[in-house]
């Protein structure tokens, strides 16, 4: 009932913005539908021999809304997530309705503004902030932001402050995987051809210690660092050179000393063909390598990255098998060297293959036995096709050659010999710029 009701305040709000278009301010409303089947057969982590695969069709519909009046932005959008046949036919109401972002913006000046309220954090390759667009829930933060922009620089300072609910007493967060409090500063530059940015993060997590009885005796909040250049690109005519480093430092939940890294470093080729079809071919190269921790080690060193709030979809093949989902967090680490192609045949058409090899960074034991450090290899295969300026399509089919070693680190005990996963999916954002999803070419 208590969804019910939210739905019918999210309608009456918007068409109550929409009256208040004839007033001072400027309105504007949009909205999204995703739906995508999927078929997996060893997304994720290894399937078994003789265990059916998973096929399913799940959706996304988001009601958007912006108000401008008096230097003053407010948005709000709802959305429903769901899986076809998750609720029956002849339910009035369910709990797949909620509030996805909610923020107002007051902008005291052409550069200087303030943003508060639930938003998405998207930023740069969204390696370590982005807003998981794949996922079809998305992710939103409960955070405000001082934000400066003149030209070719932008400064983001922020930050959040988390509990489970208004209380009398008691201090303890405990929703899980998320940071009680957090901290950002982000800057970012464009000089010429070359653009950079540099973040800095800190990362607030709630710890508890209980007795045998379950009491708490001990509480408290441990914090790490990351920091870095997300962004680090020049261009030269058809050729792109990118980097990006980032760095951890500080405890981690279990209150292990952090000292880990990702970086990484990549050369994109564009060659054209026709002028008039704009077809052309977009070559790219690269390595990413994100340090981990033996499994063999005892110590009370974390080595192991963490992307934490990272679209992490994009990377490391398309099958999620590495930190997706909490998937390879705190394990060995990941050297992954990658081959991509794609052809475009004209703006609204492509098709694009990818090649990534992945290998541990650290030692992997298996009691006295040294492991070989290899983990295997994926082959991505992707297209789209845009329909209209508001339909768009898009699929792929993924393959995993899995080693002992990843199958042994996933505790697999009979994996098939076919790991694939293979998706198909309609796209409907009519004032969306982005027509495709999930996609770093």
């Amino acid at each position: 009932m208590k969804n019910f009701l939210l739905k019918k305040k999210a309608i009456t709000f918007m068409l109550l913005l929409f009256i208040a278009k004839i007033g001072l301010g400027q309105f504007s409303f949009n909205g999204q539908m995703v739906d995508r089947f999927e078929l997996r057969h060893g997304y994720g982590q290894a399937i078994e021999k003789g265990t059916d695969p998973a096929a399913f069709i799940s959706q996304r519909i988001r009601l958007e809304g912006k108000y401008k009046v008096n230097k003053l932005t407010f948005y709000v959008s709802f959305q429903d997530v769901r899986t076809w046949g998750s609720t029956a036919q002849l339910k009035i109401t369910d709990n797949l309705f909620s509030l996805y972002e909610g923020w107002a913006q007051i902008h005291f000046d052409s550069c200087f503004s303030l943003k508060v309220g639930r938003q998405e954090l998207n930023y740069d390759n969204a390696r370590f902030l982005g807003n998981v667009d794949w996922a079809l829930q998305g992710r939103s933060h409960d955070f405000a932001l001082l934000k400066y922009e003149k030209k070719d620089t932008k400064v983001d300072l922020g930050g959040g402050y988390n509990q489970d609910a208004e209380s009398l007493t008691n201090n303890i967060f405990t929703n899980t995987n998320q940071y009680k409090t957090a901290q950002m500063l982000r800057i970012e530059q464009k000089i010429g051809k070359f653009d950079f940015s540099f973040l800095l993060w800190n990362n607030g997590r709630q710890f508890i210690v209980k007795d045998t009885a379950g009491k708490v005796t001990q509480k408290g909040i441990r914090f790490s660092q990351t920091f870095g250049l997300p962004t680090l690109r020049l261009q030269l005519k058809n050729t792109t050179l990118s980097a990006f480093y980032y760095h951890q430092v500080g405890k981690d939940i279990k209150n292990n000393s952090l000292n880990a890294f990702d970086i990484s470093l990549q050369v994109s080729h564009v060659l054209k063909f026709n002028a008039t079809k704009k077809n052309q071919l977009r070559i790219t190269a690269g390595a990413e390598v994100l340090s981990g921790t033996s499994n063999a080690y005892t110590g009370k060193n974390n080595y192991s990255y963490s992307p934490l709030f990272g679209t992490n979809h994009m990377f490391n093949g398309y099958m999620d098998m590495f930190y997706v989902g909490g998937r390879h967090e705190n394990s060995v680490g990941l050297i992954d060297a990658y081959l991509k192609f794609r052809y475009d045949f004209s703006p609204s058409a492509f098709i694009a293959l990818n090649g990534n090899a992945f290998t541990a960074y650290a030692e992997v034991k298996k009691g006295p036995v040294t492991l070989n450090k290899f983990l295997g290899a994926e082959l991505d295969l992707s297209g789209g096709y845009v329909f209209n300026k508001t339909i768009s399509f898009q699929a792929g089919y993924s393959h995993f050659f899995g080693t002992p070693t990843i199958q042994y680190l996933e505790k697999a005990v009979t994996p098939d010999k076919v790991q694939n996963w293979a998706y198909l999916m309609i796209i409907i954002r009519p004032f969306s710029e982005k027509k495709f999803i999930g996609l770093y070419n």
